[in-house]
């Protein structure tokens, strides 16, 4: 296992990683709307679905990765009423002719209190 780290992408606020590379995989951690400063993004859900998937790709590419070669992805919103907004936002990221598999699931809270977290497993 190696520990992926990256100052483009806002440090963990907990006792995690970024992501890990394991077995010809990198498995990020949850990304949130959090800068690269560790500020928050400022707008709404498609602010914060933009800055997630920037900091997503940002750990994946530090891995030796990219979105392209995501397997899976999870989106977790604080309210379902966002998924076209959202669903809007990730396409643009995931435009490759194999797109990842993937789960959407609601959550009553996410951390800071954000509108979206994504995680993603990719090849190597």
């Amino acid at each position: 296992m190696e520990v992926v780290k990256t100052d483009d992408a806002p440090q963990a606020i907990g006792p995690y990683s970024q992501a890990i590379k394991s077995g010809g995989f990198v498995f990020c951690s949850g990304q949130i709307p959090l800068k690269s400063d560790g500020q928050m993004v400022e707008g709404g859900v498609v602010e914060q679905a933009n800055q997630v998937l920037t900091n997503l790709s940002a750990v994946l590419s530090a891995a030796g990765s990219d979105m392209n070669k995501a397997v899976k992805t999870t989106i977790y919103l604080d309210s379902m009423s966002d998924f076209t907004e959202v669903n809007e936002v990730y396409s643009k990221y995931f435009d490759n002719e194999i797109k990842p598999a993937r789960a959407t699931v609601e959550v009553a809270t996410l951390p800071k209190n954000v509108k979206v977290e994504i995680d993603c497993i990719a090849e190597l």
